[in-house]
């Protein structure tokens, strides 16, 4: 079994659309939308929910008024000023999107009147889609630990793909260099970096690659939309033979893309043209190289 992750240094270059593409060119695959803080890869694979649960992460600081006596030391040693004094009632409670999980609250209650259980950040999914089995998630808004859901969403593909006997797992990874990158990247047979012609573009591809160079993952590089800017493009060909990177393809522009995610299709089954030839050129590469 192979695993391979798309990923890029910024978003909006248009990894999710190839990896769209990519699964919809594959056959019994597992599909894994590792982006959870922006999940869209459902957009245009339409999958058919199997299966689901709920992400527990972290802890939340829970006040009984029953208890409580009204002391204010939880306010007084909260530093994230997330317990709040109810003025009509003299009772205390606790911000849910001000409480960082800390636990000192909890810790010197004088009436052990806070609780402390386990946050609910989200929900996990197994569908079905036209190419076989996808994972995914929701993160709930302003919930942490991405980092954790992305591993919780890679074990489940994992197990998703051995239940199958699928031999190949396509991951949309989340864009930047952050903790949710690096949990989606660690023991990744390879990374397929998408970048874009601009000088962002350049500095956020360098940026990643050495992310993925210092986890020894194998990396390759496409230039989306390379025809916008074409010497930009020439830049990033050549800091790839530089660096030992292998240059995968480019693609051009096309407003067919744009198109396709409106209609809720991957960019290969909506149109034709040079975009799409590009497309699975590059995705026949990739396969040749790593499968």
């Amino acid at each position: 079994m192979k695993e391979i992750v798309v990923i890029s240094g910024k978003g909006g270059t248009g990894k999710t659309s190839l990896t769209a593409s990519f699964a919809f060119l594959s056959k019994n695959v597992v599909v894994a939308d590792c982006d959870v803080d922006a999940a869209d890869l459902h957009l245009v694979l339409n999958p058919k929910t199997i299966s689901r649960g709920r992400f527990k992460s972290g802890n939340l600081a829970v006040i009984d008024p029953a208890k409580c006596i009204s002391c204010g030391k939880c306010e007084l040693l909260c530093k994230f000023e997330a317990v709040i004094l109810n003025k009509k009632t003299g009772k205390y409670s606790v911000a849910e999107t001000g409480c960082e999980g800390c636990g000192v609250c909890v810790r010197f209650c004088p009436v052990q009147a806070i609780g402390f259980p386990e946050r609910d950040c989200g929900e996990w999914f197994v569908s079905e889609v036209s190419c076989g089995k996808m994972v995914h998630a929701r993160l709930d808004s302003g919930a942490e630990n991405s980092g954790k859901l992305v591993s919780l969403v890679r074990k489940k593909a994992k197990e998703e793909a051995e239940k199958s006997k699928a031999q190949l797992i396509i991951v949309d990874g989340p864009p930047g260099i952050g903790c949710p990158v690096i949990a989606s990247v660690t023991g990744a047979d390879a990374a397929l970096i998408v970048t874009e012609p601009s000088l962002s573009g350049e500095h956020d591809l360098e940026r990643v690659a050495d992310l993925a160079k210092h986890f020894r993952i194998p990396i390759y590089v496409c230039v989306n939309k390379w025809d916008i800017n074409p010497e930009k493009t020439r830049g990033i060909e050549q800091y790839c033979v530089d660096s030992g990177v292998f240059f995968c393809g480019k693609i051009h522009y096309d407003k067919n893309v744009t198109e396709a995610q409106v209609n809720g299709r991957t960019v290969v089954e909506y149109g034709e043209g040079a975009c799409v030839r590009e497309i699975i050129n590059l995705w026949e590469t990739l396969c040749r190289k790593i499968l």
